[in-house]
């Protein structure tokens, strides 16, 4: 990959922007890259187009927000670049969106904590003085509405299902539970966007998230999780072992034959 040029350097308030928009669109890039490892392998044939399209939204949406990025950054790089030619701690995604599938109720646990502070996230960004994210977050809206719906659903059928079904559901939430603070933890960043206009302070997301997945809980007759324990470190590029692998299976061709077009 050719060297990036000097002569678009960006402004700091529009590094900061370009910055911003890597950290959400790292978050839908590595959960599509998930997701897209249930094809052929989910537990009904309907459920592997449901969680394709899913993973494809998602594609979509990382896209758009990669550009944005690239663009902004001034360093010539575009959404390949950052997809393909990037190292572990140069992503800036939220730890629990690389979390490893296990079965199929913990994606479901996955999806549900996910999406619903997705969907928070983009129906406010859909008010920012950002055009562009605005418009990105507007679009991303009611694909971001079914992907919580389909995952609200598969909770109350697992969660109020059979002794065996509500058990993986359960293990599922309880795995994942720690990595919901970090969704709503605001750092310099955040706060900064928040406060010209362009992006949002996560930690007002919260109320709205905690009354709907709570309801959900409760419908499914589950547990809300308890502990102190958080993880925490994705938006500062450290990841878990398991990130590696998912990078390097991600990778390998973009890497393996640098320059390619098809």
């Amino acid at each position: 990959m050719s060297a990036p040029s000097p002569l678009r350097a960006a402004s700091p308030a529009a590094a900061a922007t370009g910055i911003y928009a890597m950290r959400l669109g790292d978050d839908a890039l590595i959960l599509a890259q998930r997701l897209g490892a249930w094809i052929a392998r989910s537990p009904q044939l309907e459920e592997d187009v449901a969680l394709a399209n899913l993973a494809l939204d998602l594609l979509g949406q990382a896209r758009a927000l990669l550009t944005y990025a690239g663009e902004l950054e001034g360093r010539d790089r575009d959404e390949d670049d950052l997809a393909y030619h990037r190292d572990e701690r140069d992503f800036l995604n939220l730890l629990i969106v690389e979390q490893e599938n296990g079965d199929f109720a913990h994606t479901i646990a996955r999806q549900l904590l996910f999406s619903g502070y997705q969907l928070e996230l983009y129906r406010a960004l859909s008010g920012s003085t950002d055009d562009r994210l605005a418009a990105i977050a507007a679009k991303a809206v009611k694909e971001v509405a079914y992907h919580r719906d389909h995952a609200t659903q598969w909770t109350l059928r697992l969660g109020d299902g059979t002794e065996e079904s509500a058990r993986r559901m359960q293990a599922g939430l309880d795995r994942l539970w720690p990595f919901v603070a970090e969704m709503f933890t605001a750092d310099q960043l955040d706060r900064d966007m928040a406060a010209r206009g362009v992006g949002v302070d996560p930690s007002t997301l919260r109320p709205a998230w905690e009354a709907y997945v709570g309801a959900v809980l409760d419908e499914a007759t589950l547990t809300r999780p308890t502990g102190d324990w958080t993880a925490k470190g994705g938006r500062q590029g450290l990841h878990r072992e398991a990130f590696g692998y998912l990078l390097s299976e991600m990778q390998y061709l973009a890497r393996s034959h640098p320059g390619a077009t098809w």
